[in-house]
């Protein structure tokens, strides 16, 4: 009996399934800080150091910490998600588009890519929906304390966990592994099995790489960002765009539901085919047919 075809939906996570950066519902005002005064603070020490900026903010989280005598802990940073906003939808998106798929004999898996915090997210609603979180994460000192970054997915190298779920090699600590040539028709999951779905400009290089390689590329706005997400629609960097309303019926919900059908019926062709290359004695490594 053959496996279940995988589809993956890869997420940025700020302005994408929540409705703002995520440091900004809890995290920021307990500094006693508006939001646009902790990144002003955090990209000030970036350029002044030429430092990437999310080990700016990273080093600016744990510098303002200590200085407002908060204790940056690993627990107080999952506390800091239980706050956060979700567009309308998101809570039960995730179970509605995985039972849609089961009627369709495919498997759906959804992962997350973020510039913000590992920690935040797991205190999300919706943290236990992921296979795999890729997001900026602390390491932690002997007291608990955060004390370095353990990782970084700036809006670049992102990219490289889109090849890890590809691969189904998704422990980052495995690098030889990842690199390591490996066949087609051994990767876990096709890039033409994969959905990308994120806001704006940091997330264009996974976008971009999705359109290269035959999977979708996807941006959902609100009022305040819908002309750079048109923007991102005319220079042909996504494929679809979208209000950020996961609700059942929409037609980001609609357009979603027929992506899957779409793979779907790729996968069971490209299967159909090779069956009967089979039968005549030959083996191919699987292609899917171009629908779109």
């Amino acid at each position: 009996m053959n496996k279940k075809p995988i589809i993956a939906f890869l997420y940025d996570f700020d302005k994408t399934l929540c409705t703002t950066d995520m440091q900004d519902y809890t995290f920021i005002p307990s500094l006693g800080y508006t939001p646009g005064e902790f990144w002003s603070i955090a990209n000030s020490f970036g350029f002044e150091n030429r430092m990437d900026g999310l080990l700016a903010y990273m080093y600016t989280m744990i510098e303002e910490c200590r200085k407002k005598g908060i204790r940056l802990s690993r627990d107080y940073l999952v506390s800091c998600g239980h706050a956060i906003e979700l567009f309308p939808g998101v809570q039960d998106w995730f179970s509605r588009i995985n039972a849609f798929g089961e009627t369709l004999g495919v498997e759906i898996e959804h992962y997350v890519l973020s510039s913000g915090l590992r920690e935040i997210i797991e205190g999300s609603g919706v943290s236990h929906e992921f296979k795999e979180i890729y997001a900026c994460e602390f390491f932690y000192n002997e007291e608990g304390l955060a004390s370095w970054p353990k990782l970084d997915v700036n809006f670049t190298n992102k990219t490289q966990f889109v090849y890890r779920i590809n691969k189904g090699i998704l422990d980052v600590a495995k690098d030889k592994e990842l690199n390591a040539s490996m066949p087609d028709d051994s990767k876990r999951i096709p890039f033409t099995n994969m959905i990308y779905i994120g806001d704006g400009l940091s997330d264009v290089p996974c976008m971009k790489m999705m359109r290269a390689y035959g999977g979708q590329a996807v941006a959902v706005y609100q009022d305040s960002n819908r002309a750079g997400v048109e923007d991102l629609l005319a220079k042909g960097r996504v494929d679809f765009i979208f209000p950020a309303d996961y609700r059942d019926g929409t037609l980001f919900d609609e357009t979603m539901k027929n992506i899957v059908r779409k793979i779907a019926i790729a996968d069971a062709l490209a299967e159909e085919n090779q069956q009967q290359l089979r039968s005549l004695g030959r083996s191919e490594v699987p292609q899917q047919v171009g629908l779109f």
